[in-house]
């Protein structure tokens, strides 16, 4: 299969050296959601996926673009970024208790994972017209995807499931089927039903988008996000169906902005009253109840007592690498499986991983926000309410799930995304024609 990945990478590549830098991004994008990440080319001790070939070829094509880079404008995203890298590479590397070699292979890989792939993503989307090209591509691009998911959880077919026995980390050579309300998880290419689920909404806002548009676009924009629901309805996971409930949520008060401090308050209230009536934490009766598809909530709501009760542990380095040791104590497991985002930069990173990557989620939707108040036209006012609504849909399916694999890719990826639409201007001055007296004319570009 090194072969076959080589040879799948190679010609993405090409693809991404030939198109446009928006279509390169799209291109990159697809080998992430349709080629598995643990089928990988082996160079000594690296794994290196398909994906990772592809970023290292486009990031090097963005770098070598001819004013691409003075064009760059930094943005408070960017910064929290940075912050966020230095505590992604520096901590485990002064801290960690595994070789050096090992660190640093494993660092560099995410790195390319998590960090070229926003960066990227920031470079090749410059205005509005190259974020419309990459919508279309990507509402074309996962109807295949989603129709393979439905077939998957319909009739248990699961074509990808056979290429995990070649994973050089964790070969699997006999996949049982995980059923939940007498249908099965769809897994697709992803390593784990939770994070395909995820992708699909992931991606919804920008597809749902494209109902701005004239012409076919408009219409297939609603088909499109159709597949899309069914193919995250397919991974049967109370993750992506809890950023289902809150991301289309948000989407219905996009004309009802009045209601948003009553649910607010409302939902504060909500969390006083449960706590007092139960006589325990609140998490733990959503985790409890809000539970549509049988899923193991008592886990998430046992694993924030973990971490707040071992606090002291792991705030200044994580657990530097290790296992935390909950599993085995505490949720009746070998191992600890760390379903919850900000619990997972915990124990790796310590309070600055948490602080960094809560403070990019908050800075990212404090800036949509604010583009949403500033913006006049109405696509593009629809367009950041919608990565709003998106990024509150993730903060809260993070206490639910954490994203590993192209999933992880994937997210930081749309994060790039958000942040080069901070740029995006209706009305920016192209040239202005004056005399002594008094101003001619004045043009816009649109």
């Amino acid at each position: 299969m090194e072969q076959v990945t080589l040879l799948f990478a190679l010609l993405a590549s090409a693809l991404a050296l030939y198109l446009s830098l928006p279509l390169a991004l799209a291109v990159y994008l697809t080998v992430l959601f349709t080629y598995p990440t643990y089928l990988v080319v082996q160079l000594g001790t690296l794994d290196v996926s398909a994906g990772r070939i592809v970023i290292g070829v486009l990031l090097l094509r963005c770098l070598l673009t001819p004013g691409l880079l003075k064009s760059f404008r930094w943005t408070r995203m960017d910064q929290w970024m940075v912050f966020f890298a230095f505590v992604f590479f520096l901590v485990p590397i002064l801290s960690w208790r595994l070789p050096m070699m090992q660190i640093l292979e494993n660092r560099s890989g995410q790195m390319m994972d998590v960090f070229f792939t926003y960066m990227v993503a920031r470079l090749c989307i410059q205005n509005r017209q190259d974020m419309v090209s990459l919508c279309k591509w990507l509402a074309v691009m996962i109807v295949p995807l989603a129709i393979l998911g439905v077939i998957e959880t319909l009739t248990g077919w699961q074509p990808f499931v056979a290429f995990k026995r070649f994973c050089p980390w964790a070969p699997v050579e006999h996949y049982e089927k995980n059923i939940r309300l007498g249908l099965i998880r769809a897994v697709g290419p992803f390593e784990h039903p939770i994070t395909f689920g995820a992708f699909f909404f992931m991606l919804f806002p920008f597809i749902y988008w494209l109902r701005h548009q004239t012409g076919p676009w408009r219409k297939w924009a609603y088909v499109s996000a159709g597949f899309a629901l069914a193919g995250a309805i397919s991974s049967m996971s109370s993750g992506p169906w809890m950023m289902m409930v809150f991301l289309f949520g948000c989407l219905f008060l996009e004309r009802r902005r009045h209601w948003i401090k009553p649910i607010l308050y409302f939902m504060l209230f909500s969390v006083m009253f449960v706590s007092i009536a139960s006589n325990r934490p609140f998490y733990h009766v959503i985790c409890s109840y809000a539970n549509p598809v049988q899923g193991t909530g008592w886990h998430r709501g046992k694993l924030i007592d973990c971490a707040i009760r071992d606090v002291g542990q792991w705030w200044l380095a994580g657990y530097r690498g290790l296992d935390p040791g909950w599993g085995p104590n505490d949720l009746g497991m070998t191992w600890t499986d760390v379903t919850n985002a900000y619990i997972s930069e915990a124990v790796r990173f310590g309070m600055l991983g948490v602080i960094s990557f809560a403070g990019i989620l908050i800075i990212a939707l404090v800036q949509m926000i604010q583009r949403h108040r500033q913006e006049t036209d109405p696509p593009l006012k629809s367009f950041y309410w919608m990565m709003a609504s998106l990024l509150v849909a993730l903060m809260v399916a993070f206490n639910s799930c954490s994203f590993f694999g192209q999933a992880r890719s994937i997210f930081y990826g749309v994060l790039g995304l958000i942040a080069s639409s901070i740029g995006f201007a209706v009305r920016q001055p192209l040239y202005r024609i004056q005399t002594a007296d008094h101003l001619l004319a004045e043009t816009r570009l649109c």
